[in-house]
Parts: structure tokens; C-alpha cells; sequence
């Protein structure tokens, strides 16, 4: 199993989460972040935007399935020009995940 976080502009998250959905994808945690990439913030004229808006999407997959739903985040959140800001995705691996009302372990 693997953890897939992507963290997208807000106006992208509904629409990332609407295409991961129709593809098979419904479970999905999604949480309102802060911060910064590379270019350590914006600025606009003498005003300086340390952290910036995004949403964090937080996915659980089958190995398998990643590749699947790293190219849907990547199609749906990029914006027309590709700029700066799109966001991020980051796969980490899960080592056990267990359903609390059940017990039951796995996805």
C-alpha cells in the first residue's frame, strides 16, 4: 500500500477529487494547508506572501494503482500553463492500515 499526498491549489482540489473518484478512487482525506515551495513565497509589488493557500489530499492505493492516480492528479491539477504553484505530490509507503469499526486490516 502506498500514501499518496498531493497538495493542489484550492481551486483545483474539488475537481482532482471529482476525476479520482469517477476513476475508482473515492476514499480521500482532504485538509486546508499553509506554506511554500521553492520560490519561498510570492510577491506583489512591495507585499511579500510567505505561505500560500493549497488543499492536501491524502490517498491510500494498492501499488499497482499508483501510476493511475498520480497521472489523474497530475492531468486535473496542473493549470494551462504549468506555473508555479500547481503543488506537489509525494508517494510514501504504508505499512499497515486498519478500518476502526470493523478491525478488519487493509484497504
Amino acid at each position: 500500500m502506498l500514501l499518496v499526498r498531493a497538495i493542489v491549489r484550492p481551486e483545483k482540489a474539488g475537481l482532482v477529487m471529482s476525476e479520482i473518484a469517477a476513476a475508482g478512487f473515492p476514499a480521500v482525506t482532504k485538509m486546508d494547508v499553509y506554506g511554500r515551495g521553492k520560490q519561498k513565497g510570492i510577491s506583489v509589488g512591495e507585499v511579500h506572501y510567505d505561505e500560500i493557500p493549497k488543499e492536501m489530499l491524502l490517498m491510500v492505493c494498492e501499488d499497482e494503482d499508483k501510476d493511475d492516480l498520480v497521472k489523474i492528479i497530475l492531468r486535473v491539477a496542473k493549470t494551462g500553463t504549468g506555473t508555479f504553484g500547481d503543488g506537489r505530490i509525494f508517494v510514501s509507503p504504508v505499512e499497515s492500515a486498519y478500518t476502526i469499526s470493523t478491525g478488519k486490516a487493509g484497504l
